[in-house]
């Protein structure tokens, strides 16, 4: 040991020691680091790694070996073989590099001492080759105790050191220590070889060749000493804090793959056995992780699949494609099942061998129930789509189509296919017109008005609707709604059949349904405006009231079959006779009315004696003559009256006149015929205090539902017992009392009496009572039936009010305002009479009235008249379409009820079912129903 010590204190430049001992020491603690980048790198990385850190080690104790040398002073001139040098360099790194190699793949305790032991093997080399290359003048003698020392002080240094460089839980002071006895290994190596050679001085000479200059040579070596060493712990360095980030991103990474809970993530094996298992699998399946870690993943699919090979198929494919994707059921542990969307991904290392799986497994049930009830509401919607009566189309914004479905087609008469998604509206009309209308000078010009109007009405955008006739005659009905993008839905609807129905209906209300000539409501539009004309150039008009005599003993005689023939003969012959300026109408039953404008009374005699031969000649039925005949009464405008109202008045006044009479049959009106209206003026004074005497009473008629003959109310009907005349029917005194006034009191009565009686009724049937014109239009109706319900305590939806449609026509707005009060009480409405005067469609428009009374006039005619009844069955359905139930007024005959229930008819009144009887009646009826 003192020999050290003084080779070391006395032999050696002490500063250039340190120097020595500071490069030994990094570079020592380079090799440490770099060794351990290379046990945890893989592959390539691996190899890179351990170059690095044989070359910094073996260059690190080859310089620390130089330095070191240069340091010592043997006290003659010395130089050094450069080859020899070079190739103690080379030994150096070639063996200190195999030697880490070895504990880097070698695992164990012998890899270990064998890696150690070449470690210590490199620097011995390195320095005794090293010494071997010096060169001075004299002989190297060598105390073999001493190398002994040194070889054996650089094993056991070598070996410890490696043992704390590749311990598993690596640690900055394993780090140390290991740096610290590599170190100690190189310089007790060192200093004992050192100490062991003693210079024996001799002859040979030393060339100034190889003569080192230690002042350049000592900064030089440990500039590249140094650059090395930094070069490789900077790489070490900066590689550390690359797998720091790396170790954070995969903990980070973890943590979240290990917190997902709505996703089953975890790794599979080369052959299918799960490797790990997360939080959400453990949630979505049901597992916790050390009950299926190890097992393969197919114990999630079920027997069926299994059979099926789907497990191994999804192994292949994710193998073979890098991925596989699908949807099945899953089991979880407790048997359950849910739907699962599985990703299956193939993981590879770098050199393409397969290391495992990744699989995610989402529970999507819930979406897999709303998805099936999508795709439910879908179809159901495109069965919809595709039976619906109208057309549909659906356009984007750009006018390009969208949805188109079958009807659509079928209604324009485009082939099938031939409309396809995608088109524009622009060339769907083009193609449209085109197939009408070949000639291209022809179909281009309808075809672009045709878009000009649709796209008016389109960015009109008011729901309206417009109508197009086509080339087949067919009308459709266009209706276009815009979308908040600009896209609009459009409604295609054939109603050609709706508007003849209409047209039929509208007609209807204007014409008699039997002869086909204009009724009472018609023909007083147009006498209306022959007055108007006549003001206007100073004419005359004439109003022509007719009344065939023998009209009743023809149907009593002949049948109503023969009567009806009589009044369309007779409709022909007087139409058929017409001139300018002159019209005919039936008013009903035997009654008809005419009117000319006329300047000289020639013609209206003229007119008058032509009607007279169209009535009076002879009609042939079943072969025998029948002469009807008839009375005609005429006014005169402007002599005998200025309105419509009273012209026809006076011309009936006439009328009644040339009836009575023996010998005329055609009268002109005159004051005196006004003496008749003295009798309705006492009428009318009776009428005044016929409440107060009680000479007024109530009868019900029964109304009954036409399918199953159930009771469903009765209708009110008003009887008048008059001490001197006896009793007057309604028929008479009802246009007395509204002329008068008198139907005022007498209507509220009606309904008080009416709705006190009802309220006492143990069953639920309506009643229904007729509502006059004058109560609608002078009083305020909607408060007298509130009152009066209040009163007698009867449920609203127990009380009906009948209305004639020329209730409401004086001053519409008003009386349907009254109307919608009383319904929003709860009572319902009805229109009486339907079929007869007006029968507005507008009428039926403006109020939702809750029945329809078919006129009693079509039951009369129905069993007998094809005309009679194709009236019902379009009332009927015009019923139906507003989902208004239609009651028939006037059934007699069981054949007519018979035909009322085949059309569909909702409900009937009439002497069949029941006459009108006084409450009395009821109440003993009603008894014996109950007691049945």
């Amino acid at each position: 040991m003192l020999r050290i010590l003084t080779c070391l204190t006395v032999e050696h430049d002490l500063r250039l020691v340190l120097l020595a001992a500071l490069i030994c020491f990094l570079s020592c603690y380079v090799a440490v680091t770099l060794t351990r980048r290379a046990l945890v790198a893989k592959g390539t990385a691996r190899n890179l790694w351990l170059g690095a850190a044989g070359t910094s080690s073996g260059f690190g104790i080859w310089a620390t070996h130089f330095i070191a040398m240069l340091a010592y002073d043997p006290g003659v001139a010395m130089g050094f073989d450069m080859e020899l040098t070079l190739v103690s360099l080379g030994v150096a790194i070639v063996i200190t590099t195999i030697g880490l190699a070895i504990v880097t793949y070698v695992s164990g305790r012998s890899a270990i001492v064998a890696g150690g032991l070449l470690l210590a093997a490199g620097i011995s080399s390195m320095h005794y080759i090293g010494m071997s290359a010096v060169e001075l003048p004299g002989v190297l003698a060598w105390d073999m105790p001493y190398v002994v020392a040194s070889l054996v002080c650089a094993g056991l240094f070598g070996v410890l050191a490696l043992m704390f460089c590749i311990r598993p839980q690596h640690s900055a002071r394993d780090r140390a220590v290991a740096t610290g006895l590599m170190a100690l290994g190189v310089v007790s190596l060192h200093f004992t070889a050192m100490a062991a050679v003693r210079v024996e001085p001799g002859l040979m000479p030393v060339s100034d060749d190889t003569m080192l200059s230690t002042s350049l040579m000592v900064p030089l070596i440990a500039v590249v000493a140094f650059s090395l060493l930094f070069t490789g712990l900077t790489a070490a360095v900066f590689a550390r804090q690359a797998e720091l980030a790396a170790n954070e991103s995969t903990r980070q990474f973890a943590m979240l793959v290990q917190g997902v809970k709505d996703y089953a993530i975890y790794m599979l094996d080369p052959d299918g056995r799960v490797a790990n298992w997360n939080e959400g699998a453990e949630r979505n399946k049901g597992y916790k992780a050390h009950e299926i870690v190890g097992r393969h993943f197919s114990q999630f699919y079920s027997a069926d699949d299994l059979a099926d090979g789907l497990p191994d198929r999804a192994l292949r494919i994710a193998r073979e494609e890098g991925k596989y994707e699908s949807e099945g059921w899953r089991y979880r542990k407790d048997g359950s099942r849910f739907w699962a969307h599985v990703v299956l991904d193939a993981i590879f290392d770098a050199s393409g061998v397969l290391m495992g799986y990744a699989k995610i497994t989402k529970d999507v049930t819930k979406e897999k129930v709303n998805a099936d009830r999508l795709a439910e509401v879908t179809k159901n919607l495109d069965l919809a789509l595709e039976n619906m009566s109208q057309g549909l189309c659906l356009f984007d914004k750009d006018e390009r189509l969208l949805i188109a479905n079958k009807r659509y087609s079928e209604i324009f008469g485009f082939p099938e296919g031939r409309i396809q998604p995608g088109m524009t509206l622009r060339e769907i009309v083009d193609r449209g017109v085109a197939d009408v209308f070949v000639d291209p000078d022809i179909w281009k010009p309808r075809a672009r008005d045709m878009y000009a109007r649709r796209r008016a009405a389109i960015q009109a955008n008011d729901g309206g609707a417009i109508v197009e006739k086509l080339s087949n005659g067919a009308s459709v009905q266009l209706r276009y709604r815009t979308l908040p993008d600009g896209a609009w839905v459009a409604t295609y609807e054939d109603i050609s059949e709706r508007l003849r129905s209409e047209e039929q209906i509208s007609f209807l209300a204007r014409h008699d349904s039997l002869t086909g000539l204009p009724n009472r409501a018609s023909f007083n539009t147009s006498l209306e405006a022959d007055l108007v004309s006549a003001r206007r150039s100073g004419g005359l008009v004439a109003a022509v009231g007719i009344d065939l005599d023998k009209f009743k003993e023809i149907n009593d005689t002949r049948g109503h079959a023969a009567g009806d023939e009589v009044l369309t003969t007779l409709a022909r012959r007087m139409q058929a006779c017409l001139e300018a300026d002159e019209t005919v109408a039936r008013f009903g039953g035997d009654e008809f009315a005419a009117s000319k404008r006329f300047e000289d009374m020639a013609d209206l005699t003229d007119f008058l004696q032509r009607l007279e031969t169209c009535l009076n000649d002879e009609i042939r039925i079943d072969g025998y003559d029948i002469k009807p005949g008839a009375s005609l009464g005429v006014a005169i405008y402007p002599h005998d009256a200025d309105t419509v109202e009273a012209l026809l008045n006076n011309a009936d006044l006439a009328m009644y006149r040339a009836k009575d009479a023996l010998t005329e049959t055609v009268c002109f009106y005159e004051v005196s015929m006004d003496e008749a209206a003295r009798s309705r003026r006492l009428i009318a004074n009776d009428l005044w205090q016929a409440v107060e005497r009680k000479e007024l009473q109530l009868h019900y008629q029964v109304q009954k539902a036409v399918t199953s003959g159930e009771t469903i109310g009765y209708e009110v009907l008003l009887r008048w017992h008059h001490p001197v005349r006896g009793t007057i029917p309604p028929s008479e005194f009802i246009p007395i009392a509204e002329e008068c006034g008198a139907i005022l009191p007498i209507g509220e009565w009606v309904l008080r009496e009416a709705c006190r009686e009802a309220a006492t009724w143990d069953n639920e049937h309506k009643i229904a009572v007729n509502l006059s014109p004058v109560q609608l239009g002078n009083a305020d109706v909607a408060d007298l039936v509130h009152r009066v319900l209040l009163e007698t305590g009867l449920s609203p939806r127990r009380l009906e009010l009948e209305i004639t449609e020329s209730t409401i026509i004086g001053d519409k707005e008003r009386a349907l305002n009254t109307l919608r009060r009383i319904k929003a009480f709860g009572v319902t409405i009805a229109i009486d009479d339907f079929g007869t005067g007006y029968s507005s469609l507008e009428t039926l428009r403006a109020f939702p009235f809750d029945k329809i009374k078919l006129d009693r006039s079509f039951m009369s005619e129905v069993e007998a008249s094809p005309e009679a009844k194709a009236i019902i069955r379009a009332i009927l359905a015009l019923g139906q379409s507003l989902r208004v139930p239609v009651l028939a007024e006037g059934v007699e005959t069981r054949s007519q009820l018979d035909i009322l229930l085949d059309e569909g008819c909702d409900e009937a009144q009439g002497y069949f079912l029941g006459r009108p009887v006084p409450v009395e009646r009821i109440r003993v009826d009603t008894e014996k129903n109950q007691a049945a």
